[in-house]
């Protein structure tokens, strides 16, 4: 791993206001911390961890199954949708739109969001990230499957702000 591909981790994971973010490729490891304060500074550890004994192979953790999909408003004209505004990933992970496999969705279509509001749960690295709303309004449409991939700044929800 070079230089730049560290900084841009750095700036992803300062941007996206994760605690914390490890990455383990062989002998190599990164840390990066967030520091609380005034002005979040990140820093970043790289280890060269030695070489470790085969592990055991782990069945892997139960992801929570799909929710049932729910009735979607229709969608709105594309003279509407001119207004919407859209609530982006900050992270690439795994996008869970409720906080457990047998919980209610955070938001559901016609909810009405304040700013701050979490809207989903983010999972990156066996790391669940609260999503919050930077905008407040109505949901108008899902745009995202629930446990399915997201790419960084991919839309998650349209909002209508009115």
């Amino acid at each position: 791993m070079d230089i730049n591909q560290i900084q841009e981790l750095i700036r992803l994971v300062s941007k996206a206001k994760l605690a914390e973010f490890i990455l383990k490729e062989g002998d190599f490891k990164l840390i990066i911390r967030n520091q609380p304060g005034p002005e979040s500074a990140v820093t970043a550890t790289p280890v060269v961890i030695p070489a470790a004994p085969p592990l055991v192979a782990m069945a892997p953790a139960a992801a929570p199954p799909p929710a049932q999909p729910e009735a979607q408003a229709p969608p709105p004209s594309p003279d509407s949708e001119a207004n919407l505004l859209t609530i982006k990933s900050p992270m690439i992970g795994t996008f869970y739109r409720s906080p457990g496999p047998d919980k209610a969705p955070f938001v559901k279509v016609g909810d009405r969001v304040d700013t701050g509001a979490t809207v989903c749960i983010i999972e990156a690295m066996k790391l669940f990230n609260e999503i919050e709303s930077d905008v407040k309004g109505k949901i108008v449409k899902v745009l995202v499957e629930d446990a399915s991939p997201v790419e960084y700044d991919q839309p998650l929800f349209l909002v209508d702000p009115a």
